[in-house]
């Protein structure tokens, strides 16, 4: 982080550096497929593949059924089963797969952040990737999903980022044609992708690194203007190129979804209705800064960067223990995780202790990032700011507890960013550093993910896992009656119930459409507070005027929680207007009469 540009140059791949990729990859693959043969989560798959399947047969998002989140997640998944048919197993490879691509895109930004800063960047790199095969993109969270996506395509833009910002000299013709023109241009059109995945990830992302490219073109004016005869300098047009590929492509993309969904429609139910739904308040943002731990981890850590910045000119510094000193208490909140590990048998506990890891981090970096822009502003010097932007995004869905799950590759870009700041005599320090996050994180983030605690919205009974039979679910695994419910109820719709008759589902906690193939008549598939926007009689009227003839009531929950809104009236008027027609294994079925 203390230098100027990155030497992207320097960072070539190697016959280590191959094998290490791949090592990274089939790890990381190796356990989103793991994780995809203990749980299924049948409400997020439903909203998944559901959804995806209304695209894959012609329907239009936002203008023929509201959606709340951007449509790439859902057209990349509607897309495979346009080529390849419905089969499950390929979402779970396809999440495998970026999983796994993300951890490579990771570890190439942080070794391209270190390796100008610390003589064993390519080991201290690798310690600090490491830990994202069991906390990559898809680690925790298994199925496709557009926090995932939208952390993946962050890591693409933000590795683009770093190209361009090792650019400070050079002519802009000739040879270097894709370094000057075509390479910035594609980073713009890469930062904009991440806000059509998720738009409280990728907005704030792309509007931090409008607002940080603005600030270099405007302290680069003033730095011309003091210099009337000097010439522009290469890396200042590349930013203008950058932020001209940020224009066209959001340009297109709207006047796209403009043509087919209209940008009324869009706008309403992404910015509008998602903001009244999920959008918390700003006191509600600050208690994930309220930490009871902070009372001896703040301290510990301050310390130990007072033991790190003392002057080299100082006798005492020379004594190692001063060091070592130093090491422990930066390493203490860290090593206390680890102990912690442990002590405690509570999975829930554990979990807490790590995630409580993340205000820490997040409030060392900054003030670390601070600090270094006194050495000057530069595009790298910036990207933590960038990375905290979109962290912070993140955390508008369901703050610390529930919004980490795909974006701990970015707390590890933050950690390199901070050992770059490392004074130069106590660089020693900085491969033990790395190796005390690393075991810290593979430990107590591989139990975590392991263990299933970000789905504690979700019954996981103990017993043997049950793995579905219907073609269009092979490779779907879960533990519980939830797969045999679902699929009982697959087998009665296809042998009674006309294929041109509506459906309706409640609360919809299956991706019933997916694997029936029958085509959803009713505007939702899922009711919860988030994605429905009926009331109790605007959904019995919708039901009416779509010609719904069966809705089907699931009796035996997933999820912790019943999702449904006014529940009761709900079920009064379905009642009033259709007669009970079976009773499966965790469904009622009623029939319009």
């Amino acid at each position: 982080m203390a230098r100027t540009a990155i030497s992207m140059d320097r960072v070539g791949w190697t016959r280590r550096d191959g094998i290490a990729a791949l090592l990274l990859f089939l790890a990381t693959a190796a356990f989103v497929f793991w994780q995809n043969s203990q749980i299924a989560i049948l409400w997020d798959l439903s909203y998944l593949l559901d959804t995806s399947w209304r695209i894959a047969v012609g329907q239009v998002p936002y203008r023929d059924f509201p959606l709340v989140h951007p449509p790439l997640t859902f057209l990349l998944q509607a897309a495979i089963m346009r080529l390849a048919g419905r089969h499950y197993f390929l979402h779970v490879a396809y999440a495998a797969a970026i999983g796994g691509l993300g951890t490579i895109i990771a570890w190439r930004i942080l070794l391209s952040t270190l390796i100008d800063q610390v003589s064993s960047a390519w080991m201290v790199s690798l310690l600090l990737a490491a830990p994202l095969t069991v906390l990559g993109i898809y680690s925790i969270y298994p199925h496709p999903i557009y926090d995932c996506e939208c952390a993946f395509w962050i890591l693409v833009a933000l590795l683009l980022l770093q190209r361009v910002s090792s650019r400070s000299s050079g002519e802009i013709e000739g040879p270097r044609y894709w370094k000057h023109w075509a390479q910035p241009a594609l980073t713009g059109a890469a930062l904009v992708v991440p806000v059509f995945f998720k738009q409280n990830m990728g907005l704030p992302f792309l509007l931090a690194v409008v607002a940080g490219i603005l600030l270099l073109l405007f302290l680069s004016r003033i730095r011309q203007a003091r210099r009337p005869g000097q010439s522009r300098n290469p890396s200042t047009v590349a930013l203008l190129v950058v932020l001209a590929g940020i224009a066209v492509t959001f340009a297109a993309a709207l006047g796209l979804i403009q043509l087919t969904a209209d940008l009324g429609n869009y706008l309403h139910w992404t910015v509008q209705f998602a903001a009244q739904r999920r959008l918390p308040g700003f006191a509600e943002m600050l208690t994930v800064y309220q930490q009871p731990s902070f009372a001896w981890t703040l301290p510990c850590v301050g310390c130990g960067l007072i033991l790190l910045c003392l002057p080299p000119v100082n006798r005492v510094w020379g004594q190692s223990w001063i060091k070592i000193l130093a090491f422990c208490l930066l390493s203490a909140p860290l090593i206390g995780s680890l102990v912690y590990l442990f002590l405690n048998d509570d999975l829930d506990e554990r979990a807490d202790n790590l995630l409580a890891l993340w205000p820490m981090l997040l409030l060392l970096a900054a003030v670390v990032a601070l600090i270094e822009l006194r050495k000057g502003v530069t595009l790298g010097r910036l990207m933590p700011f960038f990375i905290l932007a979109a962290i912070h995004g993140t955390f508008l869905s369901q703050q610390l507890w529930g919004s980490t799950y795909a974006i701990w590759p970015f707390l590890m870009l933050l950690i390199a960013q901070m050992l770059t700041a490392v004074p130069v005599v106590a660089r020693k320090l900085i491969p033990a550093l790395a190796s005390v996050v690393c075991a810290t994180f593979l430990a107590c983030g591989g139990l975590y993910a392991a263990g299933h605690e970000r789905m504690n919205y979700l019954q996981i009974p103990d017993g043997p896992i049950q793995h579905a039979t219907l073609p269009a679910l092979r490779g779907m695994a879960d533990r519980g009656p939830y797969l045999a419910d679902f699929e009982e109820l697959v087998r009665f719709a296809n042998e009674q119930i006309p294929a041109q008759d509506g459906i309706l589902l409640l609360p919809g906690e299956e991706p019933f459409f997916f694997a029936t193939g029958r085509i959803p008549q009713f505007p939702v598939q899922i009711f919860d507070h988030t994605t429905d926007p009926y009331s109790a009689t605007e959904l019995l009227d919708e039901a009416r005027k779509r010609g719904i003839r069966w809705v089907i009531v699931k009796t035996r929950l997933q999820s912790t929680e019943d999702p449904l809104p006014e529940r009761d009236q709900t079920m009064a008027l379905i009642q009033k207007e259709f007669r009970f027609y079976r009773r499966l294994e965790g469904y009622d079925v009623y029939r319009r009469p």
